[in-house]
């Protein structure tokens, strides 16, 4: 559902659709990787632009504190990172 209060609500609807589909066809218990796998694919056939395993700077006051991997950034603003935990959940973020 699209709440237009929230910046990329059009896009983060889109990925929990895809994550959803994901969790109905596989459940639970497979290792992380499977999932990401999943969610590419799944993303990919809903058109849903992605890159996968990003280094991305983290600044903190316009000064580079290092980077972190993300599973997925999508449409260049959306950061997405699969819990590795029982009933792992996604956890989405922004680039700005």
């Amino acid at each position: 559902m699209v709440k237009e209060q929230y910046k990329y609500s059009d896009i983060t609807s889109k990925i929990i659709g895809c994550a959803i589909e994901v969790h109905k066809i596989l459940g639970n218990g497979f290792q992380e990787v499977i999932y990401q796998r999943a969610l590419a694919k799944e993303m990919g056939l809903q058109g849903v632009s992605y890159q996968r395993k990003l280094d991305m700077h983290i600044f903190y006051k316009e000064e580079l504190m290092g980077t972190r991997r993300v599973d997925f950034l999508v449409h260049e603003v959306v950061s997405v990172e699969k819990s590795n935990i029982p009933n792992g959940r996604y956890q989405f973020n922004t680039s700005d």
